[in-house]
């Protein structure tokens, strides 16, 4: 059995359900994604995968879901 490897991300611009459900998906199709969980008044998405997400991937999923990944740690 693999470990998961657990990643947080600072997200701006999620105000509601439909943006919860926008980056979830996005996320979510990236390979090794097994799990995506917003925590939408905190602005955080953690993912839980296989193996950590390139760095490159996750921010290109999240700008077109149409949202922000800023550059620090939550």
């Amino acid at each position: 059995m693999r470990s998961v490897v657990e990643s947080t991300y600072h997200v701006l611009g999620m105000s509601c359900d439909h943006c919860v459900q926008s980056v979830t998906a996005a996320l979510s199709a990236l390979p090794g994604v097994r799990e995506v969980t917003v925590d939408l008044a905190a602005a955080l998405v953690t993912v839980r995968s296989d193996t950590p997400p390139p760095p490159d991937a996750v921010r290109r999923a999240v700008d077109e879901a149409g949202f922000e990944l800023t550059a620090g740690r939550p």
